[in-house]
């Protein structure tokens, strides 16, 4: 058998303490699988006195990063540190220097993917990414090269595990949204500061990943829509329920003549389309293709070992193209320059909460501004009374966004509509 190839580890938080635990109780597989052992070299970490979430021998830690950076012996560098500073300068170093990289850094090729990539190209270097969007799931190197022969025509997924926990227990215990996320938080299925997960941007960072590679063109996480989950009431997922919906906070990214859509938001899905029954803190992504038509990819969206699968998967991939000599095989899709379309540009279907004077005539003057601005409701339901006020739960036909916010801000000045509480996209076809 050959001799081990050496990885250097850069960091050893949740994710690098999974890779180091993965790689040593499934050694002996990984090792017949590839003909070689894997061997961690060099560890990078801040502090080299710092409980560990694994155990390691103190002499492969270093706070040096040259050590690693530098050691000709080490040609995989495997970087889950996180951040997009000092991470950033540390891939373009080793990638500079011809070694390939594994990364599980969203934020990173969210942001700065095409720097990342021509550099990989120059040095003729693998850049490993998998587990950057969906954890454990199976995702990018599906649609790099499982789909490639596909024209995609959508991807649309639950790729925020926090987010899909809250929405759950919302739905089936009929809590608020606050009591819901402190809950999260005690669980450590939610940050301290959750405001990337709630807010949609870790969300955002994926689907900018997801959307380059099914589409061919470079979408950066800036580029991509976004609303969070914070104004979601009970009473809209009660509503939508009993309409035959789930809400979820959903990516979603499309192609068509006029362009590329992007964005992250919450959405009702009818109870008959599979990502509706993904619950709690599970992940789901949902691809169609001119060929293989509609597929999913379920499983675990974070956590130490899923997040750690993905990486080794990577690792091994990597070390199979040294034994090979042939790198970056498979680098930047992204060849072409296609427009992206503005939020106010894509057509669905809307559910809308409003809450209005209860007099005759109030709904006819509604129904007459969204019929001027074309905007066709499909349903009109009337819920709870609120003392003197209604509230009107509204879906329309599907129609242009654009158009529904000229009708809503007509609406918001009017004198007999209190309250536009709540706007919500409605995809993935109709309830049943």
């Amino acid at each position: 058998m050959l001799g081990p190839i050496n990885l250097g580890l850069l960091g050893l938080g949740t994710v690098g303490s999974g890779v180091v635990r993965l790689l040593e109780q499934n050694k002996a597989i990984i090792t017949q699988k590839l003909g070689q052992p894997l061997n961690i070299k060099r560890i990078l970490v801040r502090d080299l006195n710092r409980p560990r979430q694994v155990a390691v021998d103190p002499a492969l830690l270093t706070t040096d990063p040259e050590t690693i950076l530098g050691d000709p012996d080490i040609p995989i560098i495997v970087e889950v540190m996180g951040g997009t500073g000092t991470a950033r300068e540390y891939i373009l170093q080793a990638l500079s220097r011809g070694k390939s990289v594994v990364t599980a850094n969203k934020d990173l090729l969210a942001l700065y993917g095409k720097e990342l990539f021509d550099a990989a190209d120059a040095h003729g270097a693998d850049l490993l990414f998998e587990a950057s969007v969906g954890g454990g799931i199976p995702i990018i190197r599906p649609l790099k090269e499982c789909l490639a022969g596909n024209r995609i025509r959508q991807v649309m997924g639950i790729i925020n595990g926090t987010t899909n926990y809250i929405l759950t227990k919302m739905s089936r215990e009929g809590r608020d949204f606050n009591d819901v996320l402190k809950e999260a938080q005690s669980l450590g299925y939610a940050e301290a500061d959750p405001t990337s997960d709630i807010e949609g941007d870790d969300a955002a960072r994926k689907m900018a990943i997801l959307a380059s590679i099914a589409f061919g063109t470079r979408i950066t996480y800036p580029e991509v829509y976004r609303e969070g989950i914070g104004r979601l009431s009970s009473h809209d997922i009660n509503y939508a329920r009993d309409m035959g919906y789930a809400v979820k906070l959903l990516g979603i990214a499309r192609e068509d003549e006029d362009g590329i859509e992007v964005r992250v938001h919450p959405a009702l899905v009818p109870l008959n389309h599979p990502l509706a029954s993904v619950s709690d803190v599970f992940n789901a992504i949902f691809v169609e293709g001119d060929a293989v038509g509609e597929t999913m990819f379920y499983g675990r969206g974070a956590g130490s070992l899923p997040t750690a699968s993905a990486v080794v998967g990577d690792i091994i991939e990597g070390a199979r193209n040294l034994q090979h000599h042939d790198r970056g095989r498979i680098s930047c899709t992204c060849f072409y320059d296609k427009p992206l379309k503005p939020i106010g540009a894509i057509i669905t279907k809307y559910y809308l909460r409003l809450v209005v004077v209860d007099r005759p005539g109030v709904l006819a003057t509604i129904a007459g501004i969204f019929g001027e601005r074309e905007v066709s409701l499909a349903s009109v339901i009337q819920e709870r009374m609120l003392g003197d006020l209604a509230e009107l739960v509204l879906i329309t036909h599907r129609v242009r966004e654009k158009n529904v916010r000229e009708a809503l801000e007509v609406l918001g000045s009017l004198p007999v509509v209190k309250e536009i509480a709540s706007v919500i996209r409605v995809e993935g076809g109709e309830a049943r």
